[in-house]
């Protein structure tokens, strides 16, 4: 036993625990100190304070902690504990939460050590060991110097929309008192761990589970074998196996061929090393153009490489070009990335047994509360859980209406978290088993097994006349989405559609193709496609510029589209586009000031549509109920990740009803058909807004009774599919606008400032606004310069840690000067247009521009920077 105090009080624990994080988790109950890596200690979430020293727990062995004193945030006065929360929820210091308790248990120490001497350069610095993935770093530092000075802003709750205020269960969030789905802990609970495939493309001879399932401490080894109904998933196409079975074949190194299920994680993981599987090894498929070409289906029972097609033309893009003054040929290529969102993937399934009510999240009917049949209630963390509940259902051959799922509010997600992870295993054991199971994958896992950003290679050919007008522009686009379709031929869809970013090109003619080969699966990532296209459009329009003799800004404003342009595909604009040139306007002073000063500068221009649109019918539904105990409950169908949807609904209903934000209570779950999809598209405040206000309205209408259920909605059902072979189809509802201008330090190259100007159409919460364009810089930062996830030859990740992501930590992280800009999209709720992907578009321009004029060297590949991170370029030649 290892004996040490914790809060004040001795303990004792066993000393089979791999290092004090899972003593405190899984022994003491501690939950406050999160696990987003261990053993690796790269993310900061499991810091406590050992012997008055910030200490990372998951690095801290426990013959290290005897003898020791323990301090984590539940030890902590109450005073203190309210002082820090207050102090980030007011700033906006945190977004998902997941990372904030870590982060403040160091926010101790140092002002502990330093107290009011802590400057905001040495904060940052010893922030280095904690990453943040949401905020960008700013706004922690904001609070964190406010503490140091004693200071302590008054955290106020939001009004109506359009007000400043702290995001839903800030505090909870901040103090980890808020649980994460590893955080919780049913009584019976079981842990799952998988077993992945150790070749990207083999067939499976043999699975060999006896040596896992002869462990003491193993229920069960689950393999395809166990699957009662449908062995695949999917959110477009239904192609992505939960299991590889004996006489398949792996297509990537995230397949799952077992789970092991035991009475403890440990267990469960150690046993998984003991499955034996025997391969027939293949040669891999890891050139998409060679893919392309090739007859050989790199993919298991699919034929072909090729996922998709997207193509248009407008106009007569070779007679354009033919008559253009100047032309640009170049070719741009991006990189694979990864999320990095902090909290790994987690599920946690529950049986529930006849006649055993459901779990009481919220207000059921007396239909829902009981059941004569066995059913099933899953907590999952995913960006759409009516779709893992539909898929799940398949899995086990059931009917939907025996499965539940409620949304857990992740640990960030930013598109990896749409395509199920660990569901469908999770789920198949709990009702196989019929005990609670809960599988989380370590970091390593993770990064294996979910989505990418999709690296894509893109021939860019564009002309403009004289005076810098354009002409003419044709692209051919080559994207690896990996070998399983996730939304991958959606974001080469959305790629082509914004090739020509948000300028007015005559004559167009794009094509981009979605090859499928058995590197990392790719799928949906903040921005969604538009981020490449647009970083080789905007190089190639500052390449333009530099030939017809002006600057950056001025071949931008020359060409920047406005109402009733006909732009891309042939979408005729409306006057929600007058924000891209409000925001060109917005960076123009400091452009001019930054150049007179001889700084390097850069500026990028981007657009980002907000929903599916591509003639998709989107139907969001909320309901609002009102409670005898006075309070309100909004149930809405979107995923709250750290983006704030939670008090967009709440707000919403601030705005509509007149009542308290003390008096909502947010829920989200399936026992209400509220579906509408993924969170995706930065269409949650958009249709997550008008369906609240919808049932607001038919409450207030009603007299707003106790009891009822006033369901609302929000629809977008006008717009056409490219398919249509419309002239003038409308491709999307809405769009968001961004101008960055990027300045560089003239001596050093460093990034020295970043000017963001965001069109929302409405900022419904200013706050928290400011706070997402922050974290997409800093994401944009990151993706610009260092960021990448190359495979090798066999398909193989060459990073495998955090660290290694190379993601801009906060003594790197410049000030950025956030204008937001409120130009109402004529067809949305209070003008809505979105927030959550536009931050990020125009970055990676912006960059490249700015090192460009510093050193005179044009850039075409990501990152900028860090070449390590950037694709092999064997992998996209033939």
């Amino acid at each position: 036993m290892t004996e040490f105090i914790l809060n004040g009080t001795p303990v004792s624990v066993g000393d089979h625990h791999e290092h004090l994080l899972t003593a405190l988790r899984d022994e003491l109950g501690v939950m406050s100190p999160k696990d987003g890596c261990s053993p690796s200690g790269q993310c900061g979430c499991c810091t406590v304070i050992v012997d008055g020293k910030a200490r990372v727990s998951c690095q801290t062995s426990l013959e290290k902690t005897a003898g020791t004193t323990v301090t984590t945030l539940e030890g902590l006065p109450e005073d203190e504990r309210d002082r820090m929360a207050d102090a980030f929820a007011a700033h906006g210091a945190l977004q998902c939460g997941f990372c904030t308790p870590g982060i403040l248990m160091r926010t101790k120490a140092m002002i502990d050590k330093k107290g009011a001497d802590l400057t905001r350069t040495n904060a940052a610095a010893l922030l280095g060991a904690h990453l943040c993935r949401c905020t960008g770093y700013i706004k922690i530092l904001d609070a964190i110097e406010d503490l140091a000075q004693g200071e302590t802003p008054v955290a106020i709750q939001p009004k109506g929309v359009g007000t400043r205020g702290i995001k839903y269960e800030a505090a909870e969030l901040s103090l980890g008192d808020r649980p994460f789905i590893d955080d919780m802990v049913p009584d019976g609970l079981l842990h799952g761990a998988v077993h992945l495939s150790e070749h990207a493309r083999a067939d499976i001879v043999a699975i060999d589970t006896s040596a896992a399932i002869a462990v003491d401490g193993v229920v069960a080894v689950l393999t395809a074998a166990d699957v009662p109904g449908e062995l695949r998933s999917g959110l477009i196409h239904k192609d992505w196996p939960i299991f590889i079975p004996e006489g398949g074949r792996t297509s990537y190194l995230g397949d799952v061929l077992a789970l092991v299920v035991a009475e403890t994680r440990a267990i469960a993981r150690a046993a998984a090393e003991l499955v034996s599987v025997t391969y027939d090894v293949l040669p891999p498929m890891t050139n998409p153009a060679d893919a392309i070409a090739s007859d050989e289906p790199a993919v298991w029972t699919l034929d072909g490489n090729i996922l998709s097609t997207s193509t248009y033309t407008r106009g007569d893009a070779e007679a354009g070009l033919a008559a253009a003054t100047h032309v640009v040929r170049e070719t741009f290529q991006t990189q694979r990335i990864d999320h990095a969102f902090v909290e790994p993937e987690s599920t946690l399934a529950v049986p529930i047994p006849p006649g055993q009510s459901l779990p009481a999240t919220g207000t059921f009917g007396e239909s829902d509360a009981v059941s004569d049949e066995r059913r099933l209630y899953v907590y999952s963390g995913g960006q759409g859980i009516w779709d893992d509940r539909n898929d799940i259902a398949r899995i086990l051959d059931v009917d939907s209406s025996i499965v539940f799922t409620e949304l857990v509010s992740n640990g960030g997600a930013f598109g990896g978290k749409e395509d199920m992870s660990n569901q469908g295993q999770t789920a198949l054991a709990a009702w196989l088993l019929d005990r609670p199971v809960k599988t989380t994958f370590s970091r390593e896992e993770s990064l294996l097994v979910h989505t990418k950003r999709h690296p894509i290679r893109m021939e860019y050919e564009i002309g403009c006349d004289g005076d810098g007008v354009l002409q003419g522009l044709r692209v051919r686009m080559i994207g690896d989405s990996g070998p399983y379709a996730s939304v991958g031929m959606k974001v080469l869809e959305r790629a082509a559609g914004h090739a020509s970013g948000p300028y007015v090109i005559p004559n167009i003619d794009v094509e981009a193709i979605a090859a499928r080969t058995n590197n990392s699966v790719c799928g949906a990532f903040r921005g969604f496609g538009a981020n490449q296209a647009q970083f080789a459009m905007e190089g190639a329009l500052d390449r333009l510029a530099e030939q017809v003799g002006i600057s950056g800004w001025e071949i931008r404003s020359r060409n920047v589209i406005t109402p009733g342009v006909v732009w891309g595909p042939g979408q005729i604009m409306d006057d929600g586009c007058l924000g891209a040139r409000e925001c060109l306007d917005a960076v123009k002073e400091p452009y001019e000031a930054a150049r007179a000063a001889g700084k390097p500068v850069g500026v990028g221009l981007g657009l980002k549509n907000s929903g599916l649109g591509n003639g998709f019918k989107e139907i969001a539904k909320a309901v609002v109920h009102f409670c005898d105990d006075g309070a309100v409950e909004v149930r809405h169908c979107w995923t709250e990740m750290g983006q704030g949807i939670h008090t967009v609904a709440l707000q919403v209903a601030v705005e509509e009803l007149g009542v308290e934000a003390e008096q909502v209570r947010v829920i989200v779950d399936s026992t209400r058909e509220l579906g509408a999809g993924q969170t995706t598209g930065s269409r949650g405040t958009l249709m997550g807004a008008g369906s609240v206000k919808d049932a607001c309205e038919k409450a207030m209408a009603d007299g707003c009774k106790v009891g009822v259920d006033y369901e609302g909605e929000y629809r977008v059902d006008w717009t056409n599919s490219l398919n249509e072979g419309l002239e003038n189809p409308i491709i999307h509802s809405t769009f968001g606008y961004a101008a960055q201008l990027v300045i560089l330090d003239p001596d050093t190259g460093n990034v020295e400032k970043v000017v963001a100007a965001h069109d929302v159409g409405r900022a419904v919460n200013p706050l928290l606004c400011e706070g997402q364009v922050e974290g997409a810089v800093h994401m944009g930062l990151g993706y610009a310069m260092s960021e990448g996830f190359p495979c090798d030859e066999n398909g193989k990740p060459l990073n495998d840690t955090l660290r290694s992501l190379d993601i801009i930590r906060p003594k790197d992280m410049p000030p950025v000067d956030v204008i937001l800009v409120e130009s109402a999209e004529p067809n949305s709720p209070y003008g809505i247009k979105g927030v959550g992907e536009i931050g990020l578009v125009p970055t990676a321009g912006a960059v490249a521009a700015a090192m460009q004029d510093h050193d005179g060297e044009w850039r075409n590949e990501l990152p900028l920077v860090n070449e390590k991170n950037r694709e092999r370029a064997s992998a996209w030649v033939r």
